[in-house]
């Protein structure tokens, strides 16, 4: 079941950053004031994909093959939530 509040942390940032259970990873990076490649915010061009180092992602994309999701290496910012309750990603 995908949390309804999580926590990301960017690795090679030093960044933390809570995402609320309406807006979107991508949404919560810009608030903490972050930037990051985006196109089309619906999951379909995977512009906005980053490397998952640990945590559970929850694909909501249309990007992702199913070989993909079950690596649980990469997600797509702009659709995908998390399982767990901290996701680290390798930015």
């Amino acid at each position: 079941m995908a949390q309804e509040q999580f926590t990301v942390r960017l690795e090679r940032s030093d960044v933390t950053f809570e995402v609320g259970p309406k807006e979107s990873i991508l949404t919560a990076m810009w608030r903490a004031g972050v930037q990051h490649p985006y196109s089309c915010g619906a999951g379909i061009c995977g512009a906005c994909e980053a490397v998952v180092v640990s945590g559970e992602p929850d694909h909501r994309d249309y990007v992702l093959t199913d070989k993909q999701r079950n690596e649980q290496r990469r997600i797509v910012l702009c659709c995908s939530r998390s399982l767990s309750q901290e996701l680290v990603l390798d930015l």
